[in-house]
């Protein structure tokens, strides 16, 4: 083994370890090593350039860091933004790494900038470029004008430059530095098609100076005031830095198949835009200030879903893509042996009811908060509330997306009557043309059916799916979509068996996957999302003290740049699923103004 390979360290790290930079393009995950060990090129669902996160540094990373194994470390963004800084304190100095991801460039670039802050710092580095989630091991050249190497393997390539030369050893590109105090040394890795000239250099401290430009004057936009700012502006920023711009679709997380149980197959590909997201995005946006990521949001929602009703999709990809066929990459070994990885998502595929009802909520909302409708958008929502008449009672895959065959979930029933109830609100507040009377008797026999046959009266509780008695976590949502009010019998009873039986070091699983609903083996950690909603549904209920007492653990949870993934495990005390995690982040501002400070939500539902 060289000392190149050596010094890019043996695999990946903790995942509440890293830190995530980006363009809204794409996004890159930092360690608190210096290793940049995943990156999609040219965009969040691409094939990863690099990949060390799924597996050993053979895959792809590139480390930045002192030579001394001893150092000290200490991070943090920059205020309001996602620009990096990590500052290593050696016996000889300190020195300062900050990386980045300029925004509005035509090719997407991550720049790591070395600043010597005392004394002198002996430097390393070690670029492991590899292409196709680590397949594809690229031919590195020196640039003809010098300054820098080009790697290219089939349709891409990767530029480097930097003042520092490169060696090559053992397919790794690799060099030593002194870095002394007042001194800056770059280093830009920019990506471009293979078939073009290498993409032009870039002016580092101007593009520096208009990144923290951009995510400072973004941030200040922020109109929550509250006691959590620090946590909410953090989150949206998150949000922000998860969105595709060219389009506004928002990415679940831009990683795919890190575990929900270390060593566990539940690995999911989450680099795509869940329809699901759509309502708690809209409103976490329109309650902090932010109209225009909103209606971006809200027109990616409308151009996706447009076209034949009975052809709506859980999910889509960046632009709206709806082939997102899913395949494994056998030659990958995972994260800390985590597999399959897989790419892509057959979850796609699914019917889902609750989808709907996530969608017309999101709708109703977006009218309900001022944003510009598109003329036919009435049209398209009365066409789907056709279809869903006549598919409401249908058995699905729920929520939880389940592969062990469809069943009568409650939520999905209950998502259902909420299309049709905000269907009927929207109409009424707007004036739009629908068959209120055949709606509002639907909504109440969608009502009865699932009180009926959704409730186990025996145990005080809603049930995962009609007939069942295992419980289901989602269904702490029935009081937050305005299905039930907080303070029913029901619905108190159904936070009480939720206490007694679906939960994990005081947080939330989604439920019991001994039961087999999902049609997979194993366990899996706290859903962080869940979570968030039992702390609601006490705010809800007037339990303030334990809202709050819930809320600051889950707050406890964030790493040190305030990230959060899908997943916590109780036993091993860490962070898990894919990272970071758009739902638990809106979840958390949710909660946030739920506890009154910043403006509640409320019941999501229109009063």
């Amino acid at each position: 083994m060289g000392e190149a390979r050596d010094f890019l360290g043996l695999g990946p790290a903790a995942i509440e370890d890293y830190a995530l930079i980006g363009d809204c393009i794409t996004a890159a995950l930092v360690n608190r090593a210096g290793a940049i060990d995943w990156l999609c090129w040219p965009r969040f669902d691409s094939g990863a350039c690099l990949s060390a996160l799924l597996g050993t540094p053979d895959n792809g990373s590139w480390r930045l860091a002192p030579a001394d194994p001893g150092a000290q470390v200490r991070r943090r963004y920059v205020d309001g933004t996602v620009v990096l800084e990590t500052v290593f304190t050696t016996a000889g100095g300190e020195v300062a790494v900050t990386d980045f991801m300029p925004v509005g460039n035509h090719a997407s670039s991550i720049v790591r900038l070395v600043e010597g802050r005392r004394g002198r710092v002996e430097m390393r580095t070690a670029l492991a470029l590899r292409f196709d989630f680590g397949a594809a091991v690229p031919w590195v050249t020196q640039l003809p004008e010098g300054g820098g190497i080009c790697a290219i393997a089939g349709p891409d390539m990767a530029v480097l430059r930097s003042p520092v030369s490169l060696a090559g050893e053992d397919f790794i590109s690799h060099a030593s530095f002194t870095v002394h105090a007042g001194q800056s040394v770059p280093f830009v890795l920019t990506h471009g098609p293979s078939h073009l000239r290498p993409p032009k250099p870039i002016d580092v401290p101007a593009a520096l100076a208009e990144t923290l430009r951009f995510w400072t004057r973004w941030s200040r936009r922020c109109t929550y005031r509250g006691r959590y700012r620090d946590a909410v502006q953090r989150s949206l920023i998150t949000l922000k830095a998860l969105t595709y711009h060219p389009t506004g679709g928002i990415v679940a997380a831009p990683t795919t198949s890190l575990p929900e149980r270390i060593g566990g197959q539940r690995n999911w590909d989450y680099r795509f835009c869940w329809l699901r997201d759509a309502t708690l995005t809209l409103l976490a946006f329109m309650h902090a200030g932010y109209f225009e990521e909103a209606q971006a949001w809200r027109d990616w929602l409308h151009r996706s879903v447009a076209g034949r009703p009975d052809q709506i999709q859980i999910m889509y990809g960046l632009a709206g893509e709806r082939h997102l066929r899913e395949w494994e990459a056998d030659w990958l070994p995972g994260y800390r042996n985590s597999r399959p990885v897989r790419i892509g998502n057959a979850a796609h595929a699914q019917l889902q009811l609750d989808v709907y009802g996530e969608m017309m909520d999101a709708l109703h909302h977006a009218r309900e908060g001022g944003l510009a409708a598109a003329p036919e958008s009435w049209d398209l929502q009365r066409s789907l509330a056709d279809h869903l008449e006549q598919i409401w009672h249908l058995p699905d895959e729920g929520i939880w997306e389940v592969r062990g065959g469809r069943r009568p979930f409650t939520l999905s029933r209950v998502m259902a009557w909420v299309a049709f109830d905000r269907a009927i609100r929207s109409a009424e507040r707007f004036g739009l043309p629908a068959p209120l009377d055949h709606w509002r008797a639907l909504c109440t026999e969608m009502h009865e059916t699932i009180c009926g046959e959704g409730f186990d009266a025996e145990r005080n509780s809603f049930t995962q799916s009609f007939g069942s008695r295992d419980l289901d976590a989602s269904t702490l949502l029935i009081p937050l979509v305005g299905f039930l009010p907080p303070d029913d019998a029901r619905v108190r009873g159904t936070v009480a068996a939720i206490e007694r039986e679906l939960m994990a070091d005081g947080f939330v699983l989604r439920y019991d996957p001994g039961r087999g609903a999902d049609g997979l083996t194993g366990e899996e950690g706290a859903f962080l999302a869940c979570s968030f909603w039992l702390a609601d549904n006490y705010a809800l209920q007037g339990r303030q003290r334990e809202a709050e007492a819930l809320f600051e653990r889950l707050l406890d949870l964030r790493n040190d740049v305030g990230l959060l993934a899908e997943e916590y495990d109780p036993r091993g005390r860490c962070q898990i699923g894919n990272f970071p995690q758009a739902f638990s982040h809106v979840a958390l501002i949710g909660t946030a103004l739920e506890l009154g400070d910043g403006g509640p939500v409320g019941a999501r539902a229109a009063p």
